[in-house]
């Protein structure tokens, strides 16, 4: 068990393209680093920040890789290089409210050495990863990974 912390500033300041309301924009301290944070632009955000919703589809992504890396390298495969470009949508639920309910990963895998997994091992390595990523076990979003070897 452990616990995670971060610290969430914001402050009051105009916005800088509707007067009549205030800056979404405010600062993620994550170990020793600050992140812009702000909405996303469809919710008056500004669109050079990250939005909440890019953070979580970012947890998710990088949870799973680092699952996965464990796990390939627990299985004896050498990973060269991952790369992703996630996705998450952001649209009523069952219950007509908006949330992040759909997210696929694309994860590319590039092995190196003698030991390559055929398209069904892999297949294997990344459920594997889904079901041990902590992230993955936090939220109710369909998770859909559809991976490839490079």
């Amino acid at each position: 068990m452990s616990l995670h912390r971060t610290t969430i500033d914001w402050q009051r300041t105009a916005h800088a393209s509707a007067a009549s309301t205030y800056s979404r924009n405010h600062r993620a301290m994550l170990a020793g680093q600050s992140l812009a944070v702000s909405a996303s632009p469809e919710y008056q955000g500004d669109p050079e920040c990250a939005d909440p919703e890019q953070l979580l589809l970012t947890a998710l992504a990088s949870c799973h890789l680092l699952t996965f890396l464990a796990i390939a390298e627990i299985q004896g495969y050498r990973v060269e290089s991952y790369r992703d470009a996630p996705v998450a949508h952001l649209e009523k639920n069952a219950a007509g409210r908006m949330a992040v309910t759909r997210i696929e990963l694309s994860p590319e895998v590039r092995f190196a050495g003698d030991r390559q997994p055929d398209a069904a091992a892999l297949a294997k390595l990344h459920d594997s990863a889904h079901r041990n990523c902590f992230i993955a076990s936090s939220i109710t979003a369909r998770v859909t990974v559809n991976p490839a070897i490079v």
